[in-house]
This record gives structure tokens, C-alpha cells and sequence, in this order.
């Protein structure tokens, strides 16, 4: 047996993620700080407009409808940003529209209740219904969370259970990478190879060294910008006049029918569609949803905070955060944006991109959200870029999310066959199960739970649809059931690790980076 070395680790466990540029509370210079709200801007437009273009003429609303609904999740978007950066976690997030809440909602649609002849008004009718579910769904968020219910959860988190959490918060999106990006491969690859060239190799080919360079700082607005132009150019000379209509859609830059279908200045406001309609068994399957967006929001925060070079959030703080994150989804069921709200995982993997974690940044980045969804045909320039262009973000987004997942293992006794087998059983069967539910689906038009209630199917197979719902929920039960009294498994786990940081007011910089503005921790203890 070789002997024991004294030696300190190469790379011993961080509590802070290094090479941060900018981290939560110093902002980068106003100019550069604006440049970068931007490029978020164009980042979120990705989900704002994919969820939409999908739902909207299944609700059987045009081309009008649509620039509407996108730029009232917009504009949503950005008031919820700013919620959640001044009084929720205070983490540089993004609240979003979210993937999760597609599954509930087409079912909301495909309910059958909402035949009227005249589609505008069949689309308000079924606007109104999903209005109503998602006002119902808020209240689960808003009371685990203002309550502190949620924080007695997450104080049993591990970086052990957190790994497959936050991993799978990102690879499990993988569906949405390359598969979009093949959807129009003479842009999409050239978009996902500039953006790897531009932000990985650019700065060597310059004799940067290690500093960042202004290519890999702004490699989305500068490789957007290019491939957009190549797509536009193949479009004006004729190259997709007799392709599949597929492939006119998805290739051509002038199919969105967002610019002709946005006003020029709309101003989003609550029950545009008319009062909400309520029904009890869709609201209780957009609960289950809505519970389900909190778990994978939880992952997606913590990937924030580790790209923020913040320290571990407090439970308290995510709890906060969690609760105005229900709030969110009560403003996205009030104005009507057809998705329910959370953490953005594609701008949680800009902020790695970029190397700034900076809190202002992302409130700029809410400011051009709400200013754009106000102008509408200026946001729909920005919204018309084709789908295989953001499929190529995701790819390189969706990837710095899972790894900072798997950046946990440091904390970890990666030699204990307890770690291995919590590891690696919770991360396959969060790939598998979500793998034989979405086949099934395909297969046969719906899921394994197929009962004449439609809500209570939709409440078996969402959760179980989603990679890391099931991953982050079962690594956090064996995390906290299998020997878990032996005194050797607490360092095992990594638990140690984050004790310090349990509670609000033990660590001075939880307090710099989590308190509360205005002095207002006086009136609203973070405990």
C-alpha cells in the first residue's frame, strides 16, 4: 500500500467558484454592463418564442395572437426578473417561461371544452381556462415558500443530492440541443461551431491568454448576428422557395409572422383576454406542475449561485426565492402568457459563458425585456431569429449547467461505494423513466397513465416526464435514508461542506450577497 502524501490537493473544493470576472455585487462598467443585458435579452427570447409559436395556433390564434402572447410573457419575464433580484434569492436569475408547463398546458387545450366555431374566440376561451390554473398552481410556490415549508426541505440538501439535481436541471434539456439544431443543419451547425470558436478558441488564436476577450464575452451577439445574416441571405436568394413547409419554417427568417402580427406599441396588462375560468381537476394537475418547476428551479438556482461566485444560498433565501417565484407564476396566470414561470436554465449557462455573475447585468436585462415587449415591432425583429440559431445556445448553455451539477463531486467521497451507487442510480433512472414515459407518449398519443381523467393523468406523467424532477427527488431520498446516522457518512456526502452556511447570519458573505435592499432584512428576516 502506497503511503500517505501530506500534500495539499492541486485543486482542493472551492465554497466560491474562481475566475469569476464579476461576481453578484460588482457590476462590470456600464457600457460593457448594458452590451451584456442585451445578450441576455436575446438569450430568453429563445424560450419566449419557441412556447408560443408551438401553442398558440393549437388555441387557434394567429399570427396576431401570438406576437401578443410573446410579448406578454416577455414583458412578464422582466417584472419577474426584477421581483426576483431585489426581493427574492438576489441571484442574477432569470424567470422565464419554462418547458415544464407545455405538457399541462396542451392538455388544457386538447380538453375538448372549447369548441366555439370562431377561433379568436375559442383561443380567448382556452387562454382564459390556463389563466386560471396557473393563478390556482401559484398559491403551492408562494406558500412553501413565504411559509419557510420549502426551507425545511432544502437544509437536508447535500452536494451529494445536489449533484443529480442541478445535473440533470441541464443535460436532461438535451432534447431541445442538437435535435433543434438538425432541424435546419446548414444554420444551426454553423451557429453551434462559431459559438464554440468564438468563446473556447478565439482568445488563444489572439495570444489572450487567460484574460477574457471581448469575442468570448460577447460571443452570442457577435455569432448570432453572423449566422442570422447567413440565414437571411439564403432566404432572399431563393435557396428554401421549394423546400418542405417544414423547412421554410424553421429555416427562413421571414416565416415567423411576428413583425406583421406585433403592434407597434402595446402595453400588456392583466385579463387582456378576458376573467380567467377555473376548473378543479386542471388546477390541481398545474399544482403537480408547478411543483415539479419548483424542484428543477431549485437546481437551476444553485447553478446560478456557483456561476455568481456567490457562496451556498441559505435555505431561507431560496425559500424567499422560491416564494416570489410562486408570485411570478401568479403575474404570468394574471396577464395571460400561456406558460407558467421559472428559473431560466439557458441564462443560468450564459452567466458561465460570459464569466459575469453581476446582478445588474441581469436587471438590465429585464429592462430591454419589458422595453421590447412595449415596442413591438422592434422585439419582433429580435424574435424572428430562426429556432435552429437558439437550439445551438442551448447546446453550449444547457451543457455549463449540467457540469456545474457535476462540479459538486468535489465535496464528495467519490471513493465510497454509498456516494457511487446514490450517483449513479439516481442520474440513470432520471434519464430512464423520463425516457420510457416520452416514448410511450409518442408511441401512443399519450402517457402510461391513461385514465378518462385527464388532469389526474397529467399529474402521474409530468413529474415523471422530467429528468430532474425524478434524478433530484430520488438522490435526495437515499441521500437522506441509507445510513445516514454513521458519523463517516456526513463528510461522505459533503454535508460539512455547506453547514456553515445552514443559516443566514452565520457567514458575513451570505449576508453581502443575499440581504435584502433598502434595509429591508429588519422586516423581513431571512431565519
Amino acid at each position: 500500500m502506497a503511503a500517505k502524501s501530506d500534500e495539499p490537493a492541486p485543486h482542493p473544493p472551492k465554497d466560491q467558484l474562481p475566475d469569476v470576472s464579476y461576481c453578484i455585487t460588482s457590476p462590470p462598467p456600464w457600457p460593457e454592463a448594458v452590451l451584456l443585458g442585451f445578450q441576455h435579452y436575446l438569450v430568453v427570447l429563445g424560450t419566449a418564442v419557441i412556447i408560443p409559436t408551438a401553442l398558440v395556433p393549437q388555441m387557434g390564434g394567429g399570427n396576431e395572437e401570438k406576437a401578443k402572447v410573446i410579448q406578454t410573457l416577455l414583458f412578464v419575464a422582466g417584472l419577474n426578473t426584477l421581483l426576483q433580484t431585489y426581493f427574492g434569492t438576489r441571484l442574477p436569475a432569470v424567470i422565464g417561461g419554462s418547458y415544464t408547463f407545455v405538457a399541462a398546458t396542451i392538455s388544457i387545450i386538447l380538453s375538448g371544452r372549447f369548441n366555439d366555431p370562431n377561433p379568436i374566440e375559442r383561443f380567448k376561451q382556452t387562454m382564459q381556462a390556463i389563466q386560471g390554473a396557473l393563478i390556482v398552481a401559484s398559491t403551492l410556490q408562494i406558500v412553501l415558500g413565504f411559509s419557510g415549508l420549502w426551507r425545511n426541505v432544502t437544509r437536508f440538501l447535500s452536494p451529494l443530492s445536489a449533484v443529480p439535481l442541478v445535473a440533470l436541471a441541464g443535460f436532461g434539456l438535451y432534447e431541445f440541443g442538437f435535435p433543434g439544431v438538425a432541424k435546419c443543419i446548414e444554420i444551426g451547425l454553423p451557429q453551434l461551431i462559431l459559438l464554440v470558436f468564438f468563446s473556447q478558441y478565439l482568445s488563444h488564436v489572439l495570444k489572450r491568454g487567460r484574460k477574457v476577450s471581448v469575442f468570448e464575452r460577447f460571443a452570442v451577439i457577435f455569432t448570432v448576428v453572423i449566422v442570422w445574416i447567413y440565414a437571411h441571405l439564403l432566404t432572399v436568394g431563393g435557396a428554401y422557395d421549394d423546400k418542405a413547409p417544414k423547412t421554410q419554417a424553421n429555416c427562413r427568417t421571414d416565416r415567423s409572422g411576428l413583425i406583421d402580427g406585433a403592434p407597434w406599441i402595446r402595453l400588456p396588462y392583466p385579463f387582456q383576454w378576458g376573467p380567467p375560468s377555473f376548473d378543479a381537476g386542471e388546477a390541481f394537475a398545474m399544482m403537480v406542475t408547478s411543483f415539479v418547476a419548483l424542484v428543477e428551479s431549485t437546481g437551476a438556482f444553485i447553478a446560478v449561485s456557483r456561476y455568481a461566485s456567490a457562496t451556498p444560498m441559505p435555505p431561507s433565501v431560496l425559500s424567499r426565492g422560491v416564494g416570489w417565484q410562486g408570485v411570478g407564476i401568479l403575474l404570468s396566470g394574471l396577464f395571460g402568457t400561456v406558460n407558467g414561470s421559472s428559473v431560466s436554465v439557458e441564462n443560468a449557462g450564459l452567466l458561465a459563458l460570459t464569466r459575469v455573475g453581476s446582478r445588474r447585468v441581469v436587471q438590465i436585462s429585464a429592462g430591454f425585456m419589458i422595453f421590447f415587449s412595449i415596442l413591438g415591432k422592434f422585439g419582433a425583429v429580435f424574435a424572428s431569429i430562426p429556432a435552429p440559431i437558439v437550439a445551438a445556445l442551448y447546446c453550449v448553455f444547457f451543457a455549463y449547467v449540467g457540469s456545474v451539477g457535476l462540479s459538486f463531486l468535489q465535496f464528495c467521497n467519490l471513493n465510497s461505494f454509498r456516494t457511487k451507487f446514490i450517483l449513479g442510480f439516481s442520474i440513470f433512472l432520471g434519464l430512464s423513466v423520463p425516457q420510457y414515459f416520452n416514448e410511450y407518449t409518442v408511441i401512443s398519443g399519450y402517457g402510461p397513465v391513461h385514465s378518462s381523467g385527464r388532469w389526474f393523468n397529467d399529474m402521474i406523467n409530468v413529474p415523471f416526464s422530467s429528468e430532474a424532477f425524478v434524478a433530484g427527488v430520488l438522490a435526495y431520498f437515499l441521500d437522506n435514508t441509507i445510513h445516514k446516522r454513521d458519523g463517516s457518512i456526513r463528510k461522505d456526502r459533503g454535508k460539512h461542506w455547506w453547514d456553515k452556511f445552514r443559516y443566514y447570519k452565520t457567514d458575513t458573505r451570505s449576508e453581502e450577497f443575499y440581504s435584502l435592499p433598502l434595509n429591508l432584512n429588519k422586516y423581513f428576516p431571512s431565519v
